[in-house]
């Protein structure tokens, strides 16, 4: 009987279509960055929140930095102080700040942005009420050197606020926070017009530790920041607080992972002056060594100046020299004649810090672009032809007027050559 042949051609064919067809592969699955997710989200309601919350940390601040100019005729004439002994009050608050802002610094990069602007916050509010109890002249100098070591942490405030800023607004958010700092500085200049007078000095540091205390509460209204998380392999962290943010903002979170490279080294100062960052970081440390010492410098010698009737039209409504009345702790007269603020003198310091306003709209305008020179350049230049002018009462011969030319051709030199 006969077979049927197969043929082999069929095989062969069949066996090319099937090497032929490529094999599915798998998809990878997606993933997504803080950044992304960030930018995904978009602004909202969670920002306005942080914004303000986060803002009002700018005017605890203003308000322990300015404190040390309205209280210090006051602190001059109670305890017979001589001029350097006064400037010495200002310098270790600034020593303070300067030191703590590198500790605090290093220690949010290991621990956490919002644990230190807590802990911050509570050291600068205990020894800012332990300052009005201070008995002598060294115990008021040594609390407020660590009224400065705290308020160096309210910083983080800043950078939490802009690690969950969309980049879109950053540019316009960021300079907008500087009306805190001004309503701060308005805030504690017109205190010290009505209770220096009235209950003394003591009583307005108290007073002005008030905001601090509240602002500690709201805290627990912001999250720690998921940047932060990531990058010390929280992600579980991160993810629930992006999610929260996202259902605050009625937006949706980006599909797949959140992946994030784990960072072992974090908080070293030695990266600051690796070569790759060493040119900018030299550069910052510039340009905000003149921004200090003009912006802080005018700010307190403004005051100064006010004190001993060195600027024209500051002349007190009252007698020059007037006898101090020193509150509800010694409950007498100073032996010592000395000048205090009069209620001229504090309007001409709410004028010159309403001033700050005029800049706003400009700031804004330059940095929405996203040139972030500009608008620093245009006020630091103004900044050389207005400064000068103020100050033409003052002998131009003085040290005084000497320092303050300086200090502006300074700022014009480091920011025309940035």
């Amino acid at each position: 009987m006969a077979t049927k042949q197969t043929e082999p051609v069929t095989v062969i064919s069949l066996r090319k279509l099937s090497l032929g067809t490529p094999e599915p592969q798998q998809k990878e699955p997606k993933t997504f960055t803080v950044e992304e997710a960030v930018e995904t989200i978009g602004f909202g309601r969670f920002h306005i929140a942080l914004f303000l919350i986060m803002g009002s940390t700018g005017v605890v601040e203003a308000m322990e930095i300015m404190l040390i100019a309205v209280v210090s005729p006051v602190i001059r004439c109670e305890w017979q102080l001589e001029n350097w002994q006064v400037a010495l009050v200002t310098t270790m608050v600034f020593f303070g700040y300067m030191v703590f802002s590198i500790v605090f610094g290093l220690l949010a990069d290991r621990y956490g942005r919002w644990k230190i602007l807590l802990i911050s916050f509570l050291w600068g509010a205990y020894f800012s009420l332990l300052t009005s109890f201070s008995p002598s002249y060294i115990w008021f100098v040594f609390l407020r050197t660590m009224v400065g070591c705290g308020v160096s942490g309210h910083a983080q405030g800043l950078i939490i606020k802009t690690e969950f800023l969309p980049t879109k607004y950053r540019g316009y958010m960021l300079p907008l926070s500087q009306v805190f700092w001004l309503a701060g500085s308005l805030l504690i200049i017109g205190l010290a017009s009505v209770v220096i007078p009235t209950i003394g000095w003591r009583w307005l540091i108290r007073i002005a530790s008030i905001p601090g205390i509240i602002l500690i509460m709201a805290f627990k209204f912001i999250p720690e920041s998921a940047r932060f998380n990531v990058s010390t392999g929280n992600t579980q962290a991160a993810m629930t607080t992006l999610e929260s943010i996202a259902k605050m903002n009625r937006s949706a979170m980006p599909e797949g992972k959140l992946v994030e490279p784990i960072l072992e080294k974090r908080g070293r100062f030695a990266d600051l002056l690796d070569a790759k960052y060493l040119r900018t970081t030299l550069q910052i440390w510039v340009i905000w060594l003149g921004i200090s010492f003009a912006y802080y410098g005018v700010i307190l010698a403004s005051a100064e100046l006010l004190e001993r009737d060195l600027v024209c039209g500051s002349q007190s409504e009252l007698e020059s020299e007037v006898v101090v009345t020193l509150g509800d702790t010694e409950g007498s007269q100073s032996p010592c004649h000395c000048h205090m603020f009069a209620p001229s003198d504090y309007r001409t310091m709410i004028i010159s810090t309403i001033g700050e306003i005029a800049r706003l709209p400009h700031d804004d305008a330059f940095f929405g672009d996203g040139d972030q020179r500009l608008p620093v350049s245009h006020w630091c230049n103004g900044g050389t032809i207005y400064i000068p002018g103020s100050y033409e009462c003052i002998n131009p011969g003085g040290p005084v007027s000497f320092l303050i030319r300086l200090c502006c051709v300074c700022h014009f030199c480091i920011y025309s050559s940035h």
